[in-house]
């Protein structure tokens, strides 16, 4: 039973639906289920999925980022024009876009902390300038053509491999990416960030810098935009329109793995999980037919029901929690709640997994 609610609960309930998914598109499709297929499959989730990493972050310390997009979309165009056809210009371009990235998200994180600015407003005007200086600088249309070196480092990989045959750079670039946020999440910047989201006054009580680190979440998730952008520039060109949609795509797979917008709640698994369920489901229409023109209309959807779903649940389980109080005082001073820890417990000790406070 334990197990059936963690997996009917908005956390869990991504990866029931991503099951579901995944046997769909087998049965319209039986190539899909060769080892090659699904590795074409994760690296065409990568980008996405980095991006939800970079956003998870910046949602779970309640905040938003909405200049993921158009910072994929400078970055692809500075990588285009910059590179070039020479190979010696590959490193130092990656280091420019990464010192680009973390300068984004620092204007992000100061302006939105320093000055007391909305996150939302903060990113949307950010979104805009960016995308403002794409098209001077392009004129609108395609330019640039970078060198084979560097777009080898979205569409190539590691070849003649037993039973895979083939393991995309992407795939390796997203696993450590993953890794090394889940490492975050265990580390004291993850329990902060986690804290500030749920009761930022709790935080400032404690002693924490909650200006610091709400900062370095925005950082974060610049750098997994323009991570995200080295990806792009090997299979989708150089375009001024690659990194459109991004960041609500972004939005609505953290949303789908279950993370609370406002902050405080949520599995940055799960975040990765829900870009996998987008990118399943869109293959899944493609497969069966469904126009294109209709995805966006199903992601607005998908938000609205995972958000909903997301708060009923919520709701119950905090009406179940008060309905039996006797229970509580007959065992003893209850156990610290393993989904909703308190606020000391939270910042001295953290959750395992990536959960926030009540």
């Amino acid at each position: 039973m334990r197990f059936l609610r963690a997996l009917i609960s908005p956390r869990g309930a991504v990866f029931l639906l991503l099951v579901i998914l995944l046997v769909a598109i087998i049965l319209l499709n039986p190539n899909f289920a060769q080892p090659g297929q699904v590795m074409r499959f994760i690296q065409r989730v990568a980008p996405v999925a980095i991006v939800a990493i970079g956003q998870y972050f910046v949602i779970i310390a309640g905040e938003f980022d909405l200049s993921q997009g158009s910072l994929i979309t400078a970055q692809v165009i500075i990588a285009g024009n910059l590179v070039g056809q020479d190979d010696s210009r590959t490193l130092p371009v990656l280091l420019l876009m990464l010192a680009f990235g973390v300068l984004v998200g620092l204007a992000n994180g100061l302006l939105t902390t320093v000055l007391k600015v909305p996150s939302f407003i903060v990113t949307l005007g950010m979104m805009l300038a960016l995308l403002g200086g794409v098209k001077w600088w392009t004129g609108g249309a395609a330019t640039g053509n970078p060198a084979d070196s560097f777009r080898q480092i979205g569409r190539g990989g590691i070849r003649d491999l037993p039973l895979l045959d083939f393991l995309p750079w992407a795939v390796l670039i997203l696993a450590a990416w993953l890794a090394l946020g889940i490492w975050i999440t265990r580390r004291p910047l993850g329990k902060l960030l986690i804290a500030v989201g749920d009761n930022a006054r709790a935080v400032d009580y404690a002693g924490a810098r909650r200006s610091r680190v709400t900062i370095q979440a925005f950082v974060i998730s610049s750098v997994s935009a323009s991570l995200s952008a080295v990806l792009l520039v090997g299979y989708a060109g150089v375009h001024p329109s690659v990194g459109t949609g991004y960041e609500f795509t972004a939005i609505t797979a953290v949303v789908l793995g279950g993370v609370v917008l406002g902050g405080g709640r949520g599995w940055i698994v799960s975040a990765v999980a829900g870009a996998f369920v987008l990118e399943a489901l869109f293959l899944l229409l493609n497969i069966a037919g469904v126009p294109s023109t209709l995805r966006d209309a199903v992601q607005g959807v998908i938000i609205i029901a995972a958000v909903a779903y997301s708060a009923v649940s919520f709701r119950s389980r905090a009406r179940g929690a008060r309905s039996s109080p006797d229970q509580g005082k007959e065992q003893g001073p209850p156990a610290a709640d393993p989904v909703h820890p308190s606020a000391p417990q939270a910042l001295a000790e953290g959750p395992t997994e990536t959960r926030g406070v009540q």
